[in-house]
């Protein structure tokens, strides 16, 4: 029986021992999903307290709850480890691990290739190993490859070598890990063969294509669509704004088109680690072929811009109401990228946060989901505070991140002032509140 064969009989009967690279909030609603579908998972994650918590069978992922993970450790479905070495015991092994830019905007492989060169060190034959960081296109095939096709390993006979986009959105209660479809690709067919079987196994549907730099390319072009049309309607509420139009309104209207319109909202500006960083990775590609990404460059620049346009909003704002930004109270509310989550990668209310401290104004925050800011020697460390009183006590209220639990109504009456740039006070008139 060829290894093809070997493995994809231990697949179908989820005897497959199967291994998952990267705990976080990829790597452990995944490992949940297997195990749930029958079959051993082992984790292996360079964080100790990740290692020690999952042990316990207490999650720190916000989509997998404790009461759900809690079980499938006493049953020895899910197991951790810190140690690599777990790998030769391993069948299939997904990497879920960061892949974040440098700060000249260039792709930082650290994460993806110190993993692989682990994996490599207990590698053998037999192995599906499938890639799930966002990336760009290549990087399974001119990055991963190398690492484990040696002689008597050839991919495809010997072993099997797929990308499969991560699609997660944390915090959606309707689309998770196990109902978003899901693309895979595979260094040869024989490979996109075995990584379609494995996932059809645990999720509900499987798109196969052609090749990995096909299912990289998926990945970009969707966080790319969305990055570029949220760079337009921030343009435009830039433009409404300065021609006293209410941009929302606008959007609102132009929805009732039943046929080539999408609608994308304004805000803050881009968080998370998908959209503001995902698209870069096909500009910096896109670059090494001697084309220049102009949409993604524009798109990326008026969406970093946002925190600015914002901030300026705030001063402007309160030069209307005889008030300097310098040493006035300024109330945060929302701290998270997004509502109804605790992530803060990438927030702009971070950036907000920052640019008004730099301007003189004294900060407060309140978010229910993110009790704490560490001091990162961009924003000192702060705690969250009772959104009511604060904002009352302020002389300005700005929504960053339109959390559904806060009391707006209550809000709006003992607020002085508020800088509304989520729209959270769509329906409500008052001399208080400045729109985005």
């Amino acid at each position: 029986m060829s290894p093809f064969e070997q493995l994809e009989k231990k697949i179908q009967s989820k005897q497959a021992r199967t291994g998952i690279v990267g705990l976080g909030y990829v790597g452990l609603p995944l490992a949940v999903e297997f195990a749930h579908a029958g079959f051993s998972v082992t984790g292996i994650d360079i964080d100790p307290e990740k290692v020690a918590a999952i042990h316990r069978g207490e999650s720190y992922i916000q989509d997998v709850p404790t009461s759900v993970l809690a079980p499938l450790v006493r049953a020895g479905k899910i197991t951790a480890t810190a140690d690599f070495a777990a790998v030769a015991d391993l069948d299939t092994i997904n990497i879920c691990v960061p892949t974040p830019l440098r700060k000249t905007k260039d792709p930082d492989m650290s994460y993806i290739v110190s993993s692989c060169q682990e994996i490599a060190k207990h590698f053998h034959p037999g192995m599906l190993v499938i890639l799930e960081s966002t990336t760009y296109p290549g990087t399974t095939n001119e990055l991963m490859l190398p690492m484990f096709e040696k002689p008597g390993l050839k991919v495809g006979e010997d072993f099997f070598l797929c990308f499969s986009p991560e699609r997660v959105d944390p915090g959606n209660a309707t689309y998770q890990t196990k109902n978003i479809p899901k693309v895979v690709g595979g260094i040869t067919p024989a490979c996109t063969q075995l990584g379609a079987a494995f996932y059809g196994q645990a999720l509900e549907t499987v798109i196969p294509v052609s090749s990995t730099r096909v299912a990289e390319m998926v990945k970009l072009l969707e966080n790319t669509f969305r990055m570029i049309n949220i760079g337009l309607v921030n343009e435009m509420a830039m433009l409404c704004d300065r021609m006293g139009i209410n941009v929302w309104e606008v959007i609102d209207a132009a929805a009732t088109k039943p046929f080539g319109f999408m609608p994308f909202y304004p805000g803050p500006g881009l968080g998370g680690h998908c959209i503001p960083i995902d698209p870069f990775y096909l500009s910096w590609k896109t670059k090494q072929a001697g084309i220049e990404a102009r949409f993604i460059e524009l798109a990326g620049y008026i969406n970093g811009n946002m925190p600015h346009f914002v901030v300026d909003k705030i001063q402007n704002a309160l030069n209307d109401h005889a008030k300097a930004l310098k040493d006035s109270r300024v109330h945060v509310l929302g701290a998270a990228y997004k509502r109804e989550i605790d992530d803060v990668r990438e927030s702009p209310a971070l950036d907000i946060i920052h640019l008004l401290d730099k301007r003189g104004a004294k900060v407060t925050y309140s978010d229910p989901y993110v009790p704490q800011l560490r001091a990162d020697g961009v924003i000192p460390a702060m705690s969250s505070m009772d959104p009511e009183t604060a904002s009352a006590e302020a002389d300005c209220v700005v929504i960053v991140t339109d959390h559904r639990n806060f009391d707006y109504p209550r809000i709006l009456e003992s607020a002085k002032l508020i800088v509304d740039t989520r729209n959270a006070l769509k329906g409500y008139q008052s001399e208080k509140i400045v729109r985005l």
